[in-house]
């Protein structure tokens, strides 16, 4: 096929030897099949910002660190310098994530390479060496919905633990091969630490996928995974390895407010009195004391 502009440089740098095929094209990325030496690789191109139909939510950006001070001013300024950084951190975002939960042991694509907005990837096929469908495209039985949906709650912990939340999980982000589901598409991962939504950003991933494959195990509509390890997370019991049950018992306990009146009143009667002592001691020309 003819070369797209955008890997006509990779081509000419050796990193692509062939442009097989386009394999989509998406509202963030056009993605193409490529060879590489004697691999087939995936090739995404992302688009640029005004040619992007996803808007790139301060939600999202909350709490990513950027450690040059002028470009943070300049992106805080909404310069057309810190516009044109600010572009360049959004595409950073999934490479930096890729890179990140690949060596925290997450089922995503192996990264090869960012150049110029190209991200070089792993390629993940089926058992036959075909493009694995996405989620969404597989018919499962009830026990293949279990297993996976196990896989991909503990991919879940692995990235809270590494410090992310993928931020837009769902059947449309998760590919099929041979071993199971390979989550991809991070340009948005959430930092869990710095991001007042993460919480809430975490438990719809995890809502979306329970919804999911409830579909094909009913029983799975009653775990509440997402929740439960956000609980762990918060008081650092949360690992890698973590057990999880898929039952979560929300605080119910209500303040008695007629007891906390009581306090209340009670405290303030005795500073009233304590007052009322020392007044008494001043008239009587004494220094009064503390308690």
């Amino acid at each position: 096929m003819k070369i797209p502009k955008r890997l006509q440089p990779l081509v000419d740098d050796g990193m692509i030897d062939e442009v097989l095929v386009q394999l989509m094209s998406g509202k963030e990325a056009q993605v193409y099949v490529v060879r590489c030496g004697e691999e087939v690789r995936c090739a995404k191109v992302f688009k640029e910002a005004k040619q992007r139909s996803f808007k790139q939510a301060v939600q999202y950006q909350e709490g990513r660190k950027e450690r040059n001070s002028r470009r943070s001013r300049a992106m805080a300024k909404k310069t057309r310098y810190g516009q044109k950084e600010q572009e360049q951190a959004w595409l950073n975002a999934e490479v930096d994530a890729l890179y990140r939960l690949a060596s925290a042991g997450v089922r995503v694509p192996e990264p090869h390479g960012f150049v110029d907005g190209v991200l070089l990837m792993e390629m993940i096929s089926d058992a036959e060496g075909n493009v694995a469908p996405r989620l969404d495209e597989v018919t499962l039985t009830p026990e293949q919905a279990q297993t996976y949906y196990a896989k991909v709650i503990q991919d879940v912990v692995k990235m809270l633990c590494a410090g992310l939340i993928h931020g837009d999980l769902s059947e449309f982000n998760v590919l099929v091969d041979a071993s199971g589901p390979v989550i991809i598409d991070l340009p948005q991962a959430v930092d869990a630490a710095g991001n007042n939504s993460a919480a809430a950003m975490l438990y719809r991933d995890v809502d979306n996928m329970r919804n999911y494959f409830g579909q094909f195990a009913p029983e799975l509509l009653n775990t509440e995974y997402g929740r439960e390890m956000w609980a762990l997370y918060e008081t650092g019991e949360l690992h890698p390895d973590s057990k999880l049950t898929g039952h979560f018992d929300a605080d119910t306990h209500i303040a008695n407010v007629d007891e906390l009146m009581e306090v209340i009143d009670d405290a303030k009667e005795e500073e009233a009195e304590r007052q009322a002592r020392m007044r008494d001691d001043d008239d009587d020309g004494e220094i009064p004391q503390p308690y």
